[in-house]
Order: structure tokens, then C-alpha cells, then sequence
């Protein structure tokens, strides 16, 4: 269908299309005309991607002056993937409806690991070590080997794609990366160079976070984007997360032993140079001399990791003359390396300020802020001149280096925490030395800053205004949609107490209470033997899922939930736990019926949805607070309270809350669909945690449906399922459209002008 929406004409591929995704769609064209950035807030399974994707591509149809372009990012590649279906779906319609003119190109672009199409460098099993298979075979001093002897190996794929010089292009249409490898194979390029190269000219561009986030890729992959782009974080309810895990580093002691064999190594590599091309390691040091440490333009095959700070942050200047030299650079970072093994080797637990820990460098190991700020750039010119391929084998060096050059760039917004021991295994030692971030804001300012609109979207933003101020911006626009039903089809229950009437809860002085494992082993008893398909339990944390589902299996009451349905449990392994959703679903599907138990900060809970059959109930056992002695937590708490004057209490409930929202999202997937989510923990009733809970279920969780105990909640079910299962209409009488033609939103503009005009 097509419809105008102000002065912009959408195509959108479907016949019908939800109140909420015109109301979506109104607002984000809001924000694109007003040039800033926008939070939106839209219930799971409403089609937020479609209504985001057909009014950016028609917005750049309907105002071709001004290209504007959409850079996607997702959290995983299962995502992307998605993503670029509908956008192809949406593609085909617009060429169908315009013509020519709307051809579009669209890439996904990942890293090496899911773009290769080499066997040999394919082989290795883990992305580092893949990355450097391709360096081996495409460095500029392997390939110039290779031009003197031939048996030198080499990529096939990258020469004939370098012999195609400016006639290697793709052309216009939707690439997912398979379609990227497709094209790679029959063409005979590299796909993943192909991807990099096509992204500065691609009208969208769909890939992870880490690409905009992370300053040390995306100063290599996102500093060709144009200022006239769209920038698109799709589930972020956790982007302050990815924020600060990119500005933070850990030092333990297997990175301290590494880093002593790749200094090893480097020494000895000098030595060689020295003595066969001393020529090479002078030509560096005058380069370094004459303040030529930035970049240059090294062929792409080159290029490395960047520069871990921010680009607003790093010094345009010489490389300080004490590390110029290569072995004197050596040095350095053997002093480095030694005080850190000597700061591991504690008792206790430390916390210290980054002005405090930059002194003591200095005083202990004669290093200055100066030379440590250089040491991630002087590292990468060194591996340069040394020619070395297998980085994968210099990780260690380079978190140091990371960690030295964040140290010497920043004061604010970090600490430096040294713990001797992980608190949940207190009798191992395994001392760790984190620079952990604090303040979200500083990851994303530069992309705020560099590009015209930023929209932040997910199904989970309650509440909305805490955003703003963790990540420290203004939006032009910021809303929260609720979800038009012709059916209540989500039936919320906050269940606090047992049939017992004892009260249910995951309180750190109640878990382990037996009344209270026993009341949820009964809850989830009663509910397998009520409610049909698959079932989904979210439980607070690993260690709490083995000691409840023990306990269950030595009262046995596994044994008669297993007699109604069959039981897969979440591991921590990625395989194991791949396996047993493969065999829920198999359950689900063959009318067995099937109970998943998993965690509510697992992998679980982020990216896989339980719709239709596969998830009519979700329990959420206990509300998912982070680990609240975690001393990295609590130094971040610290920083928010007076930075941000956010209030500890405030923030965690705000965290626990839209973790337990996120997985009680995963039922919804449509608004065909039905589904039961059961709060079970007596804070849920509480109106200062209920509250944080996203407006969409919000409007559903009925007074009478607050303070339940088991035999209530199931006398609920049975009647909620009784009534999902008679027949409805699907768009809703004329009162309340749910689903809305063409003509319908013709009558909603001409209605809206007649308001306008009288």
C-alpha cells in the first residue's frame, strides 16, 4: 500500500498496517525533519522494523535533494539477517511501485569469520584466529613476497579482487551475507574487502554495534559515513551496556604471562632486523620523528585494530622521543607489564582513581602519561615495520597497550579496580585488574555528535527518561506506543504468594527457604498440567537455577513435571544450549508440550523468541537484580549518583526491570499470537518496581490480577486460554481498528485536515 504521510509518500509492503506503526512512522519523520535524535518505544511484534525501514527509504524518495543515509545497527547476526529480509521484501515492492529510481543498495557487513569464502583460512574455529589466516595471506609484504617467489601462499580471492581495481562493485539490491559469499564465490573476489569497500557508497548499511561503538573498529569501518546519516540502534534497551564494555579492559595473569612471550618475540624479531634490514627500523624512527605516527593510507589488507580512545580524544602530535626507538619502546612496556604483575599479587580488594594509578606508574615504574597515551599507536607501528602476521597470537600485548593508552587519555568516568579472587569461587585465586568504565556517554557522544539523527528503538525502554540521562543527550522526540488489540491476548499476572499462602520471593534472606522452592516447584506444576505447548521459566541467575532445579529433582516434583511435559534446561556452553532450544522446539511441535528453564541475563533471554506455540506461558522466577556486591557495579553507582545524581535503588530496579520485561517479551511475536507472563515474587506488587515495567504491559496487568496465589493464577489461565481460544476478528470492529487499509488512513489524513483547518 501506499499513503501520504505529511509531505512524504510511503510505500509500505503489506495490505494493512498497525495504528502504532503510522503512529511510529509519524514520529521518527518528526525527528528526521527536525535533524536530532529520538527514543521510541514499541511493543514487541508490532513490525518496528518495517514501519523504521519503509519511512527512511521513502523519506530519501520523496526528498531525493538531500540523500540521506540509513546506517542499521543489530545486536547479533541472526538480526542483521532478519533485517535485510524485510528490507529486500520492501525493496522489491518500491521497484515495483517507482520504477528504477528506487533501486537501492544495501549491505550486511560482519567480520571475516561469517564473510570468508577461503577453506584454508575458514578452518580456524575462532574469529582472532581467522582474522589473522587472511592477514598471513593478504599483507601487503606477503603479497610483494609472493610477486618474487611463487610459492609464497596467497588469497585467490583478494588478487582477483584488487586485478578488479574500481570495476569491483556490487551491484544495486539487498545483500544479506550469504547472498555477499554467493556473489564472492561466483565472481571470484573477496567478499569481505568487497563489503568494506561498497559500505562507503551503500544507501544502508546494516551491522553490529561494536562498528559505531567501539572506537578501535569503528574509527577503521565508520569514519567514511557522511554527517546526512541515519543511525539506528534496534533493541537498545542495553546499549549503556555495549557502551561501557567498549571502553573497558581487563589485565589477568595469563594476559601478563603473554605479554612477556610477544615482547620475547619482538625483541627477537629486532635483533633479526638489526642485523639483515636495519634500514627498515631507521626509516620508522625518523618517520616518528617527524611526527608521521598518524595512519597514512595503507592499503586495506593492512589495516588493524585502531586507536582504543576516542577520536576527539587522541593526540595529533610526535610520538614522544623516549620510545621512538624500537627496543627502547621494548623496555617500556616490560616496566609496564611488571608493575601490573606486581599490583596483581594482593590481598585485598582495591579500588583507585585513574589520576592516583597514573602517579604511582609513574613514581614506581618511571612511566609518564605521555608515553603511555602513545602506546597503542607505537605498538601498531612497530608491528608494522616487524612485519607480523599472526595477530591472533599478539592479544595479550595489545590489551596492555589498550589498557596503557586508555590509563593515559582519561581521568573521569573510570576506575581501576584489582580484585584477588572471583567472589562466587573465593578459594581460587585468580587476581584480575580491571579499568572499568562508568559513564555510557562518553562511547556514544561521537556518534551523536557526527551524524544528524540518532534513533534509539526497542521494545523495552521504560522508562523512557532514564535514557536520556545515562547516555546524556536531548532528544527531539521521545515516546513509548502501547499495542492495539482487538483481543486482550497478554494476560500479565503478579503471582506473590503459594497455594500455602506463604509468600514467594527470590530476596537473597528467602531463596534458599524451602516453603519457597517448594510453592514455585508446585506453580510450575499446576501451570504444565493446565496450559498446552511450550512453556519458558526465567530464573535470576545460574547458580540459582542448579540449586532450585536440584532440590526439585530430590522432592520430586521434577519427576511429575517431566510426566506432563518434557524438561531442556540453559547451559553456559553455546552448543549445549543451541541443542536443547532445537529440541524444545521438536517438543512443542510434536504435541509433547515442553518446559525451557533459563536465565534471565543468558543468552536466552536477548535474541531468541518464543512465539505461537513455542512460549504461551513465561514464568519469571524473582526479579533479575545485578550481582549488587559486584565492586565494579557499586563503583558505577557510585559514579551515576554524582554525576548523573541518579539514585542507586532507582537505577538497579530500573536494570532488573527491563531485564524481566525482555524476557517476558519473548512470547509476543505478533498480534495473532496469545501468551501468559507470571511475575512470581511478592516485589513485583510493589508500585515503585511495577511501574518500571513498559507501558504495553502495563495496560494489560489488571488490578484483581496483583496479589494472586497459585490456585487463583491457575483458575486465571484456564479462563484466559478458554477465551483465546474462540474465534476473532482479526481487524477489529469499527470502533477499534486494529489493522488499517489504504482507505482508512486517507480518512485519518482528510479528518486531520478538516481538524486543522476549523
Amino acid at each position: 500500500m501506499k499513503f501520504q504521510l505529511e509531505d512524504v509518500t510511503v510505500y509500505f509492503p503489506y495490505d494493512h498496517i498497525y495504528p502504532e506503526q503510522y503512529a511510529y512512522m509519524l514520529e521518527l519523520k518528526r525527528a528526521l525533519d527536525a535533524k536530532g535524535h529520538c527514543l521510541l518505544e514499541m511493543p514487541t511484534g508490532t513490525g518496528k522494523t518495517i514501519a523504521l525501514l519503509s519511512l527512511i527509504t521513502s523519506y530519501v524518495l520523496s526528498k531525493p535533494q538531500n540523500p540521506v543515509k540509513l546506517i542499521y545497527c543489530t545486536r547479533t547476526v541472526h538480526e542483521m539477517e532478519k533485517t535485510l529480509a524485510e528490507l529486500r521484501l520492501l525493496h522489491d515492492y518500491q521497484v515495483q511501485q517507482v520504477g528504477p529510481r528506487a533501486q537501492i543498495l544495501a549491505v550486511g557487513l560482519s567480520s571475516r569469520k561469517n564473510l570468508c569464502v577461503n577453506p584454508a583460512v575458514l578452518a580456524s574455529e575462532n574469529r582472532d584466529s581467522v582474522d589473522a589466516g587472511c592477514r598471513k595471506l593478504t599483507a601487503s609484504w606477503v603479497r610483494a613476497m609472493a610477486a618474487e617467489n611463487p610459492n609464497v601462499p596467497t588469497c585467490e580471492f583478494f588478487e582477483q579482487y584488487e586485478k578488479a581495481g574500481s570495476s569491483a562493485v556490487l551491484p544495486p539490491g539487498v545483500y544479506t551475507l550469504q547472498d555477499l559469499r554467493a556473489f564472492g564465490t561466483k565472481k571470484g573476489w573477496c567478499p569481505y574487502f568487497l563489503a568494506r569497500h561498497m559500505v562507503q557508497f551503500a544507501n544502508v548499511v546494516v551491522y553490529s554495534y561494536q562498528y559505531l561503538l567501539d572506537p578501535k573498529v569503528a574509527s577503521i569501518i565508520s569514519k567514511e559515513m557522511q554527517r546526512e546519516s541515519v543511525v539506528v540502534f534496534d533493541e537498545a534497551h542495553n546499549i549503556d551496556n555495549v557502551c561501557i564494555e567498549a571502553l573497558s579492559v581487563s589485565v589477568r595473569r595469563q594476559t601478563i604471562e603473554g605479554a612477556r612471550r610477544n615482547l620475547n618475540k619482538m625483541r627477537q624479531e629486532i635483533e633479526r632486523f638489526k642485523e639483515t634490514d636495519a634500514g627498515r627500523l631507521r626509516a620508522e624512527y625518523n618517520r616518528l620523528v617527524d611526527g608521521l605516527a598518524q595512519r597514512g593510507n595503507l592499503p586495506i589488507s593492512d589495516t588493524w585494530l585502531s586507536n582504543p580512545a576516542l577520536p576527539d580524544d587522541i593526540l595529533k602530535e610526535a610520538v614522544p622521543g623516549n620510545i621512538r626507538r624500537a627496543e627502547h619502546f621494548i623496555h617500556v612496556l616490560r616496566r609496564l607489564v611488571q608493575y601490573l604483575e606486581g599490583r596483581l599479587d594482593t590481598e585485598n580488594v582495591e579500588k583507585e582513581g585513574l589520576v592516583t594509578f597514573v602517579s604511582s606508574i609513574g613514581s614506581q615504574a618511571g612511566i609518564d602519561q605521555k608515553t603511555l597515551k602513545f602506546c597503542y599507536d607505537r605498538l601498531y607501528s612497530l608491528m608494522l615495520t616487524l612485519e607480523i602476521t599472526d595477530t591472533d597470537e599478539f592479544l595479550h600485548i595489545q590489551t596492555i597497550c589498550d589498557f596503557a593508552t586508555l590509563v593515559g587519555t582519561y581521568a573521569r568516568g573510570f576506575s581501576i579496580i584489582i580484585e584477588p579472587v572471583d567472589e562466587r569461587m573465593p578459594h581460587i585465586p585468580d587476581p584480575v585488574l580491571q579499568l572499568s568504565c562508568h559513564d555510557a556517554s562518553l562511547a556514544i557522544k561521537p556518534v551523536f555528535e557526527r551524524f544528524q539523527s540518532v534513533v534509539i528503538t526497542s521494545g523495552t525502554l521504560s522508562p523512557i527518561d532514564l535514557y536520556p540521562r545515562l547516555l546524556n543527550f536531548n532528544p527531539v522526540v521521545s515516546r513509548s506506543f502501547t499495542m492495539s488489540l482487538t483481543r486482550d491476548c497478554i494476560c500479565p499476572m503478579v503471582l506473590t504468594r503459594g497455594s500455602d499462602q506463604l509468600p514467594v520471593s527470590t530476596k537473597f534472606d528467602m531463596r534458599s527457604d524451602l516453603g519457597v522452592v517448594r510453592n514455585y516447584g508446585r506453580l510450575l506444576l499446576e501451570m504444565v498440567s493446565a496450559v498446552p505447548d511450550g512453556i519458558v521459566c526465567f530464573f535470576v541467575s545460574y547458580s540459582y537455577m542448579d540449586g532450585i532445579v536440584n532440590s526439585w529433582n530430590e522432592t520430586g516434583i521434577l519427576k511429575e513435571i517431566m510426566q506432563h511435559k518434557l524438561v531442556f534446561i540453559e547451559t553456559q556452553d553455546v552448543v549445549e544450549t543451541t541443542l536443547a532450544l532445537d529440541n524444545y522446539r521438536k517438543a512443542c511441535d510434536c504435541g509433547r508440550g515442553a518446559v525451557f528453564f533459563s536465565v534471565a541475563r543468558g543468552k536466552v533471554a536477548e535474541g531468541i523468541d518464543f512465539d505461537r506455540h513455542y512460549g504461551r506461558l513465561v514464568i519469571m522466577f524473582g526479579v533479575p537484580f545485578q550481582y549488587t556486591l559486584s565492586k565494579i557495579l557499586l563503583a558505577r553507582l557510585e559514579y551515576l549518583r554524582e554525576t548523573f545524581q541518579i539514585k542507586e535503588g532507582d537505577f538497579l530496579t530500573f536494570d532488573a526491570l527491563r531485564q524481566a520485561a525482555q524476557c517476558v517479551g519473548r512470547v509476543i511475536r505478533s498480534k495473532a499470537d496469545y501468551g501468559m507472563m507470571i511475575f512470581a515474587d511478592k516485589r513485583y506488587s510493589r508500585h515503585d518496581k511495577r511501574s518500571k515495567l513498559p507501558g504495553w504491559i502495563l495496560s494489560h496487568l489488571r488490578d484483581a490480577h496483583l496479589n494472586l496465589s497459585t490456585d487463583m493464577a491457575l483458575h486465571i489461565a484456564r479462563e484466559f486460554l478458554r477465551k483465546m481460544a474462540q474465534p476473532y476478528d482479526k481487524a477489529g470492529s469499527s470502533g477499534r481498528k486494529t489493522l488499517l487499509s489504504q482507505e482508512d488512513l486517507e480518512k485519518m489524513s482528510e479528518a486531520n485536515m478538516n481538524e486543522m483547518l476549523y
